[in-house]
């Protein structure tokens, strides 16, 4: 009798704990602060809705170049249409990049997106130069490349559509992107349908959600937030473990529990270490390679990128909006009218 007592003290003072536990803690979703807590109920469906605005952005860009002996001592001054074709060597080749953009903004048969800069703004001409014995760069060009054309694409878009960088800003790593689509498909291409935050209200172990294409995968992570308004004017840090091809993904908080999301930035890059590696001719790599026999045969210097994880940088929602506003005329031009964007909140005039 006793045990049995002890039972029904035992569960009724677990009940209370958790009823207690409870009333304490969720009454606290309800300051005004973004939340730091993992949320307290499901968000798959919130999530869901938030992937179909989220798309991957492919880049390739086609260049023609033309290499100078070191004899030929030639200057940039110096170049001509007749010079490039006595060049000793003429090369085809090009650059590609994937990232990740957003669309905020579909109206009157055009489409917006919105993502980083370093993944669309390839350079309209490339320069190499000689170096003299102390290793300095010299005047002599070595390689000139020209830049013949670049696609932009998201592997959605009908097959005859290319999207058009409308702006771009190399310091702030922003661009914005724009094709044409039909009544038909619009419906495909789903603006983001959260509002715009305060990156500057973020505080140490913020829980935050990205999304983005790594490794050309559609993936959501989480994050928390570290060093807040780090440079005064909102940027901040995650821990998020990120993967080649996140760049430009947007950044959520929650705001008084789900489903209350608000956008509060875009990853802007990856910190990462560049090494530089030898490797044999395409041409060779096929025939094939023994590792036990000396390598004869031409070798090309490979750039590979060695991601840093675990510590990522954030461009500020309000850098973006400010950003929008810089440039709302011309967008207005450009049939981006910002009012029906996500942004409307600082676009309503």
């Amino acid at each position: 009798m006793k045990i049995y007592v002890l039972i029904i003290c035992l569960s009724l003072f677990l009940y209370s704990c958790t009823s207690f536990i409870k009333e304490t803690a969720y009454p606290t979703l309800g300051d005004g602060k973004y939340d730091s807590e993992f949320p307290y109920k499901n968000t798959s469906n919130e999530l869901e809705e938030i992937t179909r605005s989220v798309r991957m952005l492919n880049v390739m860009s086609f260049y023609k170049g033309y290499a100078f002996d070191k004899i030929t001592n030639m200057n940039l001054s110096d170049l001509s249409e007749d010079l490039l074709n006595s060049a000793s060597q003429q090369l085809s080749f090009h650059q590609t990049s994937s990232g990740t953009a957003t669309i905020i903004y579909n109206n009157l048969g055009r489409i917006a997106l919105l993502s980083c800069a370093h993944i669309v703004d390839y350079p309209d001409t490339i320069i190499t130069y000689y170096l003299d014995e102390k290793g300095n760069k010299t005047n002599f060009i070595e390689t000139i490349s020209f830049k013949l054309k670049q696609n932009n694409y998201i592997p959605e878009l009908p097959i005859n559509e290319e999207l058009e960088l409308i702006i771009s800003d190399a310091k702030l790593d922003l661009a914005i992107l724009s094709a044409r689509v039909s009544e038909f498909e619009k419906n495909e291409f789903p603006i983001l349908n959260y509002p715009v935050g305060y990156s500057k209200e973020l505080e140490w172990g913020s829980f935050v959600y990205a999304f983005g294409y790594p490794l050309g995968q559609k993936m959501v992570t989480k994050g928390i937030v570290s060093n807040p308004n780090m440079d005064g004017k909102g940027g901040f840090l995650i821990d998020a473990n990120f993967n080649k091809g996140f760049s430009g993904g947007i950044v959520l908080a929650i705001r008084d529990g789900v489903p209350n999301f608000e956008i509060v930035g875009l990853v802007k890059n990856l910190p990462a270490e560049f090494e530089y590696n030898l490797r044999p001719s395409e041409e060779k790599i096929k025939e094939g390679i023994s590792p036990l026999l000396p390598y004869e045969g031409e070798v090309y210097v490979e750039v590979e990128k060695a991601i840093k994880y675990g510590v990522t940088k954030v461009l500020p929602v309000e850098w973006i909006v400010e950003y929008l506003k810089e440039n709302q005329e011309y967008l207005s031009d450009q049939n981006i009218i910002l009012k029906y964007s996500i942004f409307s909140q600082h676009f309503d005039d």
